[in-house]
């Protein structure tokens, strides 16, 4: 399993990589952020496409066919466009969240900035998505773009990643401890 994951990884970054070059030389590299994250939208919003990029039940030519379609109607073109529908050529479609992921992260230390996923029960106001980002910022030294989810299991509190540090203060958490140092005490 180890393997298929460093595998995936593998691929996913040998792509980002030569996207992030080719948007480099050609000027465009706002462009295509700005179409992969349309595009990664449209990945989080539809199950089916998601069947579509994930399923090897459809040939190549089926998913080329299906993104092309859909590529056209959200606006998405250019580099972009032609690096979704070479995944799809190439089979690879699989690994294209992957590869988007891996294009944001080559960009991020380009700019000198460092993404902190954010997980909490609900969503953040903008002033404390705000202090978080400035205290991340101090603490790395670095420009801190926050990705928030919301994970209303978690009850309360965050969990954020940064980097390879993790930082839980959830209420989930902070129960399950409780709860087994009860079972050690009784």
């Amino acid at each position: 399993m180890t393997d298929n994951v460093s595998l995936v990884s593998g691929v996913a970054q040998r792509y980002a990589s030569a996207l992030l070059d080719l948007a480099e030389g050609d000027g465009v590299t706002a462009d295509v952020e700005r179409d992969l994250t349309a595009f990664e939208g449209m990945l989080s919003e539809s199950e089916d496409l998601v069947r579509l990029v994930k399923s090897p039940a459809f040939s190549a030519e089926e998913q080329l066919a299906a993104l092309t379609v859909l590529l056209d109607k959200a606006g998405i073109k250019g580099l972009a466009a032609n690096f979704v529908k070479l995944a799809a050529r190439n089979r690879r479609l699989f690994v294209l969240p992957g590869m988007i992921k891996a294009f944001r992260v080559l960009l991020a230390e380009k700019r000198g900035e460092q993404t902190a996923e954010v997980v909490s029960a609900t969503a953040l106001s903008d002033e404390h998505v705000a202090a978080l980002k400035e205290a991340l910022s101090a603490s790395t030294g670095k420009s801190v773009n926050i990705a928030a989810k919301v994970d209303p299991a978690l009850i309360g509190g965050l969990v954020v990643k940064v980097g390879s540090r993790m930082i839980d203060t959830s209420l989930r958490t902070k129960l399950n401890s409780l709860k087994f140092a009860m079972k050690e005490v009784g």
